[in-house]
């Protein structure tokens, strides 16, 4: 690996969802990754967020196996522990002690409330973060319930990018004190983060509290999706002026109700109805071609199986074959030190993978399994 984050070198606490997440975005990266699996329950080839690991079985259950750990960690960069609080503590492998062995150890904690609060140390999904930063109850239309956005915005959006976001900030810190420090990334707080244009607007009464009525939340007849005559579906964003009159154009708006309505949220329904009712009259395929080179910020809503195909995507390489399936491409792209799709690596003991990162090389192979 030649990336950006080439040397990093980060152990991770075999887990789920936004933590492995987390650290397959720096393996693509460069970063040089080590996953410590469960006793017999080894996580290698578990699903694309799995690739750029080696695997290692720790029992941290005995005295021998959290001495092994610490050990790593002596010579690592970075720890990523998705468990809920105080876990690592009861282990013997806490801030203290891991950071006591490495100063310049940047601890990262990955959970859904946090590592204080009254919720701590309750179970949660990321249906149950997103509810309560106010995310959930925002997504839907109007009169109809909540619409679930798949896992995006707990796990990933605000649990993985920002446990990442945070990681990045105290290398970089750490580069000026020369010191580590605790990240404490809750799914809750990253969802609350993403939220704050939408909490701010809500606050000074500049968007409606009640969902399906705003601008970006199905509301406006100008961003929204329409369905075609075959059954697809194409995305409407034409907000600002010169979108808009691009896509009346197209579409042979030129009547005078169409003129401020964008304007008049008392006529949006209406003009909602015509717009369904005129999509309706020609497939997704026959919309795109009419839609073809016109800014109107008009495009066709792709299923998963579609998305290679499309022209743009295609070119820029935005889905690539890995381990017998199709995953999107590492992301940002850097212009000197891109990323690449990390590969899989091999089980193996301690000495195997050669990780004498602390002047040591550990020949024993344990197995872990934190009950917890």
């Amino acid at each position: 690996m030649n990336g950006p984050l080439e040397g990093v070198r980060v152990i991770e606490m075999a887990g789920m969802g936004p933590g492995p997440f987390a650290a397959m975005l720096l393996a693509d990266m460069g970063a040089e990754v080590v996953r410590i699996d469960r006793a017999g329950h080894s996580t290698k080839g578990a699903g694309s967020t799995g690739r750029g690991r080696r695997h290692v079985e720790v029992d941290v259950k005995q005295p021998e196996g959290v001495e092994a750990v610490l050990r790593l960690l002596s010579g690592a960069d970075v720890l990523i522990e998705g468990f809920r609080p105080g876990t690592m503590e009861r282990l013997g492998l806490g801030p203290d002690e891991c950071c006591g062995r490495n100063e310049r150890l940047v601890y990262a904690r990955m959970t859904g409330w946090g590592q204080t609060g009254s919720l701590a140390s309750a179970a949660g999904h990321d249906i149950n973060y997103i509810s309560i930063a106010g995310v959930l109850g925002s997504i839907g239309r109007r009169d109809a319930p909540p619409t679930v956005p798949l896992n995006l915005v707990g796990d990933y959006g605000g649990g993985a990018l920002y446990l990442v976001y945070g990681i990045m900030c105290a290398l970089f810190e750490r580069t000026r004190s020369g010191k580590g420090q605790v990240v404490d990334a809750a799914m809750v707080d990253g969802a609350a983060s993403l939220m704050t244009t939408f909490h701010w607007n809500s606050s000074v009464g500049r968007m409606s509290d009640q969902r399906g009525t705003n601008k970006l939340d199905s509301g406006a007849f100008f961003y929204d999706v329409y369905e075609t005559s075959d059954g697809g579906y194409m995305s409407v964003g034409c907000i600002e002026p010169k979108f808009y009159r691009a896509f009346r154009n197209v579409l042979g708006l030129h009547g005078s109700e169409w003129d401020g309505a964008q304007a008049d949220v008392a006529s949006w329904p209406t003009r909602k109805e015509e717009l369904a009712a005129l999509f309706r009259t020609r497939t997704r395929d026959e919309w795109c071609v009419a839609f073809e080179g016109i800014d109107a910020c008009v495009t066709p809503v792709l299923t998963l199986d579609e998305v290679s195909g499309h022209d743009h995507n295609r070119q820029r390489g935005l889905i690539q074959e890995f381990d017998g399936g199709l995953v999107p491409n590492v992301a940002p792209r850097l212009s000197r030190t891109a990323g690449i799709l990390a590969g899989r690596s091999e089980n193996g003991d301690l000495a195997a993978l050669t990780l004498d990162w602390s002047g040591t090389t550990h020949k024993e192979c344990m197995t872990l399994d934190t009950g917890e």
